[in-house]
């Protein structure tokens, strides 16, 4: 079947179930393929009416010779070019046999035949191009013009395309960022869920650096553009996904090597299925007929279509799920994975600072509420994540958080307030504690080791210069982590491993929480790559699940590398063979059974084809098979590999996978 396909030119906007951007549906017609088709059958079935009423030639010779050309010119060109680089392709072979009915006087057959051929690459096409439109709408975001300050002064709305590193940008309250950049100046809170997945908006203030699509807060922001807009970090995304459509599975290059040997036989099976009857006194018409027969029956085109159909269904499939596949080959891979190795910060866990403990000090007088609202007054005016932690913690206890004053924040030491006369110092342990030697600042710093012994971060809460008490933090543990872990050890047979920069005991925490046994923490990136070495050595198929730039060299040395979709982790985006672009780690093993089932389904393609080809060609050469049901059998045969294929496209392909 044609193989080479027309990106769309006129697409049509359909909301996500998400509430995201609007998905882009390919429209029928505006890929050429549909339209060459539709002019094809059309003609078609103007001229057999009028040949079925016995109407002179005149009057529907032109209409079929029409048909031949709307249906034919397309896939022709393609083979003639193919014959050029001395490569033969089925689309000519069908052309040729199309061609070769219509010299015989089969005029409506090799019609009927182009009309079929064409509106199979016609169903193909479409699939591929709502296959892309499934993985771009997660990514179509950014917007398409931004404010740039002009060198007087003044703001001018441009097209992003026209945006040069080193403009300066201007990104107003609600409204998405036009190119990725660098904060100059402004603070705001920019919502990245959309590319990242992360669940809160991120604080962005003078120096950070801000992403192409995402969701400005409720500041303004000023913005000088780091990366050419073809290079933000949406566009690389998108150009490694858009390599699905491009990259072969291993199997389908098997094929098309079988191919190439195959359709040199077949062209000399119907010579000789052509000569020798006619050496032996046969009529040359039905000589002719019988070897065009064999040449469209023997064609390979259902076992062409075998692969790529499941493989691509699959990766649309799981491109509307939050999965972006890099290609055919990655989705074949993942069937293969049989050993995980998980990375566990941003990976396992949230990469969201949580509070986890509120511990008043003996003496101090307060219970955990007083002291976490104490803490929280005064972290409320702070824009530091574990502030905020602190402060949501509050929140969700239903505490009434006083106004203070006098806030003042010191980097790397903490914030200060005050609040009814008091002065109240929230910050680390180890900086406010280093010149007190009072019993209670003892007893404070006892307790603080022991929160950071167990892998969380101590807040210190100093009250008029006395320790009061002290709050953990951590990053929580993300809802499905559990049942992800438990689903990838039924999938792959052994339980994953846990391969972590954290400390031991930080590691083994979590990782008893999640049901691992193998704990490996303190690695350094090299470290990584050993492990995922080790166990391929071992013969198994490692897939490592990361997201940070640590993460990078044991997903690119892995047999399938996948990445949490988190700001910050560019490297492990470009790396890794497919994102969890909204963090959801059940997605994990999900698109594992999905891969899976997609095998299963090549297998059952090439099956189907291998038995329709066996039998149209022993029924050609035993006995008298009709041109128009071999063509219908041929066709029908590459339909039904096709549409078996697609059934993965499926939502209830999805939910199985889940389940």
């Amino acid at each position: 079947m044609p193989s080479t396909l027309t990106a769309p030119s006129t697409e049509r906007a359909v909301a996500p179930r998400d509430g995201g951007a609007p998905q882009r549906r390919t429209r029928v017609f505006a890929l050429p393929e549909a339209r060459w088709a539709a002019a094809a059958t059309v003609l078609f079935l103007l001229a057999l009416p009028l040949q079925l009423t016995g109407d002179p030639a005149w009057a529907w010779g032109p209409l079929y010779a029409l048909a031949y050309a709307t249906g034919g010119w397309e896939p022709g060109w393609a083979g003639l070019q193919a014959l050029k680089k001395k490569t033969l392709d089925v689309d000519l072979l069908m052309i040729v046999a199309a061609l070769g009915a219509a010299a015989i006087g089969q005029v409506m057959d090799g019609a009927l035949l182009i009309v079929i051929f064409a509106t199979s690459g016609a169903l193909e096409a479409l699939a591929t191009a709502r296959t892309a439109d499934s993985v771009r709408g997660l990514l179509d975001l950014a917007p398409a013009k931004a404010t740039r300050f002009d060198t007087d002064g003044s703001e001018v709305i441009v097209p992003v395309e026209e945006l040069e590193v080193g403009d300066i940008i201007v990104v107003r309250p609600g409204e998405r960022v036009g190119a990725d950049g660098r904060v100059l100046d402004g603070a705001s809170d920019v919502d990245q869920a959309t590319i990242t997945g992360e669940p809160l908006p991120v604080t962005k203030e003078a120096g950070d650096e801000v992403f192409a699509g995402t969701l400005n807060g409720t500041g303004a922001l000023r913005v000088r553009v780091e990366r050419d807009a073809s290079d933000t970090v949406i566009a690389r995304i998108v150009r490694m996904v858009q390599e699905a459509s491009e990259t072969k599975a291993p199997t389908q290059l098997f094929i098309e090597k079988v191919e190439q040997r195959y359709s040199l036989g077949m062209v000399a099976a119907t010579l000789a299925v052509f000569l020798i009857p006619l050496a032996i006194g046969t009529d040359l018409t039905h000589s002719l007929l019988r070897a065009m027969t064999f040449m469209i029956v023997a064609s390979p085109c259902a076992v062409v279509l075998a692969t790529m159909p499941p493989l691509l269904s699959a990766i649309a499939n799981a491109g509307r799920h939050g999965v972006l596949v890099k290609s055919a080959v990655v989705m074949e891979r993942l069937g293969q994975v049989d050993a995980v190795a998980l990375d566990k910060t941003g990976t396992l866990t949230e990469g969201t600072p949580r509070v986890t403990d509120i511990r008043p000090l003996a003496g101090s007088g307060l219970n955990e509420d007083e002291l976490l609202t104490l803490a929280a007054a005064a972290e409320h005016p702070s824009e530091h994540p574990l502030a905020r932690a602190v402060v949501d913690a509050a929140r969700e206890r239903g505490l009434d958080l006083p106004v203070t004053g006098d806030f003042d924040s010191t980097p790397g030491v903490g914030v200060s307030a005050s609040l009814d006369g008091r002065a109240i110092v929230v910050g680390a342990p180890a900086r406010l504690l280093e010149r007190s030697s009072d019993a209670r600042s003892v007893r404070a710093a006892i307790a603080a080791r022991e929160l950071e012994d167990s892998g969380r971060t101590a807040v210190l809460v100093i009250v008029d210069g006395t320790p009061m008490g002290l709050l953990a933090i951590a990053d929580r543990l993300r809802p499905d982590a559990t049942a992800t872990v438990a689903s990838l050890a039924s999938l792959t047979g052994t339980a994953p491993m846990l391969l972590t920069g954290d400390n031991a005991r930080a590691a083994t925490r979590l990782a008893d929480e999640v049901g691992i046994d193998d704990v490996r923490a303190g690695l350094l990136p090299q470290h990584k790559v050993d492990a995922v070495k080790q166990l391929e050595h071992a013969g198994r198929r490692v897939m490592v699940l990361g997201d940070g730039v640590n993460d990078a060299p044991a997903l690119a040395a892995a047999h399938t590398g996948v990445a949490m979709g988190r700001a910050g982790s560019d490297l492990a985006l470009e790396t890794a063979d497919a994102v969890i672009v909204r963090d959801e780690l059940l997605t994990v093993p999900a698109v594992i059974a999905l891969s899976r089932r997609a095998r299963r389904l090549v297998v059952q393609n090439l099956i189907i084809a291998g038995v329709f080809i066996a039998g149209l060609v022993a029924w050609d050469l035993i006995g008298t098979l009709p041109l128009p049901l071999g063509v219908a059998g041929h066709e029908g045969s590459t339909v039904i590999v096709g549409l078996n294929g697609l059934r993965l496209l499926r939502e209830t392909a999805w939910k199985r996978a889940v389940q």
